[in-house]
């Protein structure tokens, strides 16, 4: 008895034990909880938050990228974004049944092919997937592609609205503008890239309480973080400019096929680039399709040819060595024994010719004797140091390029004179040419004018700035006189960029291509350019055009491509230069007006305040509301300028755009998302819409085209 009544205590004691060391674990597992707040790494705050708080997303916009002008080149726009349910757990009509009809009628709505779509759906069904994305070609679709999915009915195949960057003016300065990418594995481009965090914005949200059952509590407390909008860019580049650039290299490219093209387009008194292209160019809306994603201006380092003789022969005036009617023999130069002589391109030479001829014909021989018998090797470094050929310029853009000097013997020095030997950028040759048009201060070229936040406040503005004073305005002037000359002279190389009523200045170039460590030989192996400005005596622009081996069975020669979009560019950048003067003196006497906010109002309301505002409203659609407008809010315009409202209702026919500028027109493209393909400059002629591309044709006023004949 006793002893089984000591196994019995013995039992208790033991269970007692076990008891006591269950309820510890328990108690102190409780505490944990309690004062960690946390199981098996998860957040039980976290989990709590998840299940009654429900957080909403509110997006932010990233900035818009303007023109000089107000035009949006880059904008965030609505887009869709197919998702597929695979999963039939959401109900009979609420998954992808069919495949195979699914993969068909969407490959006809989408760019994506059949077989492609098939093989995914299959694929997620083998793999069990509740749902999956059907690849990059079903993102960023357009509401009309939308519409067009959703009038399918297709069960399954969810349509999930999104933003996308669009790229209004599609290749127009594609290369500065750049590409702004949301996939990690593609890199974004130009002023997307270098000027992103000024244009990111920042998500906000909203942090609703939830019931169980996920319902909303009524007079529940919110927490909302609003979200912050980028700021918006504006560029220095000129609208009407920049088209007649875009299709003058078009037309070229077509043409001649040429390896590669690049051409820049600035003010000689401020550095800003109006224009600026390259060909191999892209269509940022179709990112994938991207052939070329250097910009050759900025980026290229080449030796650029006889366009250099300009600097060489400044720096010889400057020291007091040029004169322009003392005689040389032309022909070739003999530097010494184990050099080969440097020749003219007419080897036998002109005989005895004088300075300012050589310069006419481009002599070799003449830039040669400069730089070794008259500026002496210190002296000539000195000068390439001070246009800036042994520095970047320090251009708002991503990806300068560096130059190459080669100055160290007489035979480099000699060569570097006339564009062979040394390399530079084409960014770098029209900074230096800034100074020869601007009186001799070297101007500091951008792209940024300025840069404006959310409430309209502008952030920062660029100034126009010297980077020095290279030469005398005397010399510069002279030098000017000279390029005149090249080609307004009967003996001149330049002859055919001498646009009538335009006094063009500059220098041709035919640089050699070098491969393989070797000098390419045949027709068209060359990089032919001109470095001009126009008017000679007091320079609106300058303007730099190269042109990469084209192929000249199509007939000209190798100034042919160069002049055809150098004198279509410069007939338009004297033109725009010239109007915006005219524009800045008329409304000298009254200050710009600063546009209101139209969205929202009926038209009524919208047209009397544009009216009240001296301005001309257009309105386009059927509907009663305000939904878009261009030119923006806060942009600055002229009194009596157009204002493009377009409304919530549908347009019934294309706005008859007859005798309007170039910019009036680009205005319509703007709200009404058009593509904008245009020929010629001046005023509206001919236009015609077709698969979201605006076709226009614009030429001078009648008026205009009498006077210069």
């Amino acid at each position: 008895m006793e002893i089984k009544q000591a196994v019995t205590n013995k039992r208790a004691v033991i269970l007692m034990l076990v008891f006591w060391f269950i309820f510890s674990v328990f108690t102190i597992r409780i505490l944990y909880i309690q004062f960690f707040k946390e199981v098996h790494g998860e957040d039980l705050r976290a989990l709590a938050e998840a299940k009654y708080q429900e957080a909403r997303i509110l997006p932010g916009k990233r900035g818009t990228i303007h023109t000089r002008d107000g035009g949006v080149i880059a904008e965030e726009v609505p887009s869709y974004a197919i998702t597929a349910i695979l999963s039939q757990a959401q109900g009979p009509n609420h998954y992808v049944k069919d495949v195979a009809e699914t993969a068909k009628k969407l490959s006809e709505v989408t760019e994506m092919e059949e077989a492609f779509l098939r093989e995914r759906l299959e694929d997620g069904e083998r793999r069990s997937k509740y749902q999956i994305e059907l690849g990059k070609e079903a993102r960023g679709l357009t509401y009309e592609q939308k519409e067009e999915i959703e009038s399918l009915r297709l069960p399954g195949i969810v349509i999930e609205e999104e933003t996308r960057r669009y790229y209004a003016k599609g290749v127009f300065a594609s290369h500065v503008i750049g590409h702004e990418s949301r996939q990690e594995e593609i890199p974004s481009l130009g002023l997307e890239a270098k000027f992103d965090d000024v244009l990111q914005a920042k998500d906000g949200k909203i942090d609703h309480q939830l019931a169980r059952g996920g319902r909303g509590i009524p007079d529940a407390k919110e927490r909302i973080e609003l979200p912050e909008n980028g700021s918006d860019l504006y560029t220095t580049i000129d609208t009407g400019i920049q088209v007649t650039l875009e299709q003058a290299m078009t037309h070229v490219e077509e043409v001649y096929t040429p390896e590669k093209m690049t051409a820049i387009v600035a003010n000689p008194h401020t550095g800003e680039i109006l224009a600026m292209s390259n060909r191999p160019s892209f269509d940022p809306n179709a990112y994938h399709d991207i052939e070329n994603f250097s910009n050759y201006a900025v980026h290229d380092t080449v030796e650029p040819g006889s366009t250099m003789k300009a600097f060489t022969v400044a720096a010889a005036i400057e020291e007091g060595v040029f004169h322009d009617e003392e005689m040389f023999r032309s022909g070739q130069y003999e530097i010494d024994a184990h050099t080969a002589p440097i020749r003219d391109v007419n080897r036998g030479g002109w005989g005895d010719i004088s300075f300012a001829e050589g310069v006419y014909r481009s002599s070799n021989v003449l830039m040669t004797k400069l730089v070794l018998e008259r500026l002496g090797l210190d002296t000539f470094s000195s000068y390439w140091q001070r246009f800036g050929f042994n520095e970047q310029t320090g251009i708002d853009m991503a990806q300068e390029g560096t130059s190459r000097l080669t100055l160290e013997s007489r035979a480099d020095a000699a060569r570097t004179s006339f564009g062979q030997s040394s390399a530079m950028t084409p960014i770098q040759i029209v900074q230096a040419f800034t100074a020869i048009a601007n009186e001799g201060k070297m101007m500091k070229p951008y792209v940024v004018q300025k840069v404006v936040d959310e409430s309209g406040k502008t952030t920062y503005e660029r100034k126009p700035e010297v980077v020095r004073e290279v030469i005398s305005a005397e010399t510069a002037a002279h030098v000017r006189k000279l390029l005149r000359g090249v080609v307004s002279e009967p003996v001149g190389t330049g002859q055919v960029y001498d646009v009538e009523g335009l006094q063009v200045a500059g220098k041709t170039g035919t640089a050699q291509i070098v491969e393989d460590g070797k000098y390419l030989q045949g027709s068209g192996q060359y990089l032919y350019s001109f470095l001009g400005m126009a008017p000679y005596d007091d320079p609106q622009v300058v303007v730099y055009v190269s042109v990469t081996k084209p192929n000249l069975e199509a007939g000209g020669g190798g100034v042919a491509p160069v002049s055809y979009i150098f004198n279509e560019v410069i007939k338009s950048a004297v033109a725009h230069t010239t109007a915006e003067e005219n524009k800045q003196e008329e409304v000298s006497s009254e200050s710009l007006l600063s546009l209101r906010d139209m969205k929202g109002k009926t038209i009524d309301e919208a047209v009397a305040m544009l009216k009240e505002d001296g301005l001309t409203p257009v309105v386009i659609g059927e509907g009663s509301k305000v939904v878009s407008q261009s030119p923006q809010v806060g942009e600055h315009v002229a009194r009596h300028e157009r204002m493009i409202l377009r409304t919530d209702g549908e347009e019934t026919s294309m706005t008859d755009m007859t005798g309007w500028s170039v910019r009036d027109v680009l205005k319509v493209t703007t709200v009404l998302s058009l593509e904008p393909s245009f020929e010629g400059h001046g005023y509206l002629v001919k236009q015609h819409l077709k698969d979201g591309v605006l076709y226009a044709t614009f030429a001078p006023r009648v008026e205009q085209q009498d006077d210069n004949n």
